[in-house]
């Protein structure tokens, strides 16, 4: 009875060896088609003025896909020293690491420099979608932010909009 029990367990086991032969050497190719975009060390980071939606002054960076398309993402903002984000929140959740500087973040519907907490180089927070929270800088600052795109930025109280001033 043990005989017949083993030989199952074999033949099982060459069937899977078998299996993953053939199946294995059909995933490799798609493995080298696949294009892995290159590296990118911090000098050669292209900076360029921020979106008209950002209050003025800061500078932005993508460094992988594209924030304004479904699909992840993840982008760099460079923030001078005094600067300041108004109280907002985002259709997608959003995920900032502190890269340098001194970043200080707070929850609600209103900026209020009294509130919040600084997080410094290698802090990382996580704001879920429709969260309000705003964000001011002590000295020159540089965040990294990714997350699921389309990337947007609703403001509060409208009248911060960036965008909008621009259009008066």
């Amino acid at each position: 009875m043990k005989r017949p029990t083993l030989s199952l367990a074999v033949a099982s086991g060459l069937a899977v060896v078998a299996a993953a032969q053939i199946i294995l050497p059909k995933a490799a190719p798609q493995a080298a088609e696949m294009q892995m975009k290159p590296p990118v060390n911090v000098e050669d980071i292209k900076w360029g003025p921020a979106p008209p939606t950002i209050p003025p002054g800061a500078q932005l960076a993508v460094v992988a896909g594209d924030p304004s398309k479904e699909g992840l993402f993840t982008m760099r903002l460079k923030m001078p020293a005094n600067y300041k984000v108004p109280a907002h929140n985002h259709p997608t959740d959003e995920f900032v690491t502190v890269i340098s500087g001194d970043f200080r973040v707070g929850l609600g519907d209103k900026l209020d420099m009294d509130k919040g907490q600084s997080l410094k180089a290698g802090a990382f927070g996580e704001m879920p979608a429709g969260m309000n929270h705003y964000a001011w800088t002590t000295e020159e600052t540089v965040v990294q932010i990714a997350g699921p795109g389309p990337f947007a930025i609703n403001y509060v109280n409208p009248a911060d909009d960036p965008s909008k001033q621009a259009m008066k």
